[in-house]
């Protein structure tokens, strides 16, 4: 009777700790619920704010005002305050409803109205239209960069050359893209499938983009030694440094056997 009472209390307690767990957990999720549906202070945009304008003159042409969103609506380093951009102004077009982040301010650059955001530099590559996602980047616009090398050779510790294959890589995750240059033409021998060879115009826009130092040695190499594209992103757009992809990892099929 004593073994059977022990284990009924030991059974209670058992149940009751299960409960208090499922308790704590639906409390915990109602909190994080809670905690995005929480309601913060923002500010955002009323109206176009256009390149070059400073804060202080969108403030008092009644462009920026403050709003509340929820939590989990609130946009990475956006701001409740222009004290710490009170001094800046808008490196790109900010758009009705837009919220404030800081890296779309900067400083007027010395060179008519380019403006570079603070530690960063001004870096100009020349695209074609394919190359730069054809008219869609505008200044203001972030992009990531990709370059590709078309016939990359290793050195060996015994001086021989390998051949690695064609391989791209992300080059830059996300960058500020300063001003679209103006446009020129050039010429480009292609190669049609009976190995004929013709002559064709492609035109090439100049792109400039706000970098690093570090970065900008990267581009720059990168532009010498391949060729770059670029792609659009938005502010949900996720990229990551990855370690790229070689010609057989777009076609395994084709290397099926074939010591790496």
């Amino acid at each position: 009777m004593a073994r059977r009472s022990v284990l009924l209390l030991v059974a209670a307690l058992i149940a009751l700790a299960g409960t208090a767990m499922i308790v704590l957990y639906v409390q915990g999720i109602d909190a994080r619920a809670t905690k995005d549906q929480e309601l913060v202070e923002v500010l955002v945009a009323t109206e176009t704010i256009d390149i070059g304008e400073t804060v202080t003159e969108a403030q008092d042409a009644g462009k920026i005002e403050k709003s509340e969103v929820r939590r989990v609506d609130l946009v990475d380093g956006s701001l409740s305050s222009t004290s710490s951009i009170a001094d800046d102004v808008a490196v790109g077009t900010i758009y009705p409803g837009e919220q404030l982040i800081a890296k779309k301010f900067g400083t007027l650059g010395d060179t008519q109205s380019l403006v570079i955001p603070e530690d960063t530099m001004a870096v100009s590559v020349e695209l074609t239209d394919f190359e730069r996602v054809a008219g869609f980047v505008n200044p203001g616009n972030e992009v990531a960069v990709f370059a590709t090398v078309l016939d990359p050779i290793r050195i060996l510790p015994d001086g021989k050359e390998q051949k690695l294959g064609s391989y791209t890589r992300i080059v830059l995750t996300r960058n500020l893209v300063l001003g679209v240059g103006t446009t020129s033409v050039t010429s480009r021998t292609v190669q049609d499938e009976e190995g004929a060879t013709a002559t064709e115009e492609v035109a090439k826009t100049i792109l400039t983009i706000a970098v690093t130092q570090e970065e900008a040695e990267k581009l720059v190499q990168a532009d010498r030694t391949g060729e770059l594209n670029f792609a659009l992103l938005t502010d949900d757009t996720k990229t990551a440094d990855n370690e790229g992809a070689f010609l057989r990892d777009v076609y395994p099929e084709l290397f099926r056997g074939v010591a790496p």
